[in-house]
């Protein structure tokens, strides 16, 4: 039996932590298609504008197309469902080279690493710089996701970090 050692639990620590974020992944997935209105209301409204005190300078950015909601929503629902495959497949790769050699163990990481930027680029590109910067959403009291995706980008991009950091023997 192999002894744990601190480089092994190292790298059953990188497995883990994308074990996590596929496993939030797969949440956020079951959430999407199994109550879609709910997240669809969501993003309709950030779009719309119609709950935050944006002044009427900016109001211009609005989009009030359904049409163009649900298009922007299966798009977000396309990248949850994009990262959380590459996160689950990166924590298969990890997992199957566990015993390999630092350098094989290292280039295993590429998926983990794609999927966890496919998941900063929903979390933070869309919903805290887009959402915020230019649909205003932190103004909204009711429909305002910003302190929401700032939690997840807050766990994943130091997860990120560590998995793609060198330190396996």
């Amino acid at each position: 039996m192999n002894a744990l050692t601190t480089d092994r639990l190292i790298r059953y620590s990188k497995i883990i932590l994308m074990a996590y974020i596929s496993f939030f992944g797969l949440l956020v997935m079951t959430h999407n298609f199994t109550d879609y209105d709910s997240n669809y209301t969501y993003v309709a409204h950030i779009l719309s504008m119609d709950t935050t005190t944006a002044s009427d300078t900016i109001k211009y950015r609005a989009i009030e197309s359904p049409m163009i909601h649900h298009r922007i929503y299966w798009f977000i629902i396309t990248l949850e469902v994009t990262y959380t495959v590459l996160c689950l497949i990166g924590t298969y790769q990890l997992y199957r080279n566990i015993n390999a050699s630092a350098e094989i163990f290292h280039e295993a990481k590429k998926f983990s690493i794609m999927g966890i930027l496919a998941a900063i680029f929903i979390y933070y590109v869309c919903l805290q710089t887009v959402g915020v910067e230019w649909f205003d959403m932190d103004t909204s009291q009711s429909w305002n996701a910003k302190d929401w995706a700032r939690h997840i980008v807050d766990f994943i991009f130091p997860v990120m970090i560590y998995i793609t950091l060198k330190v396996e023997r």
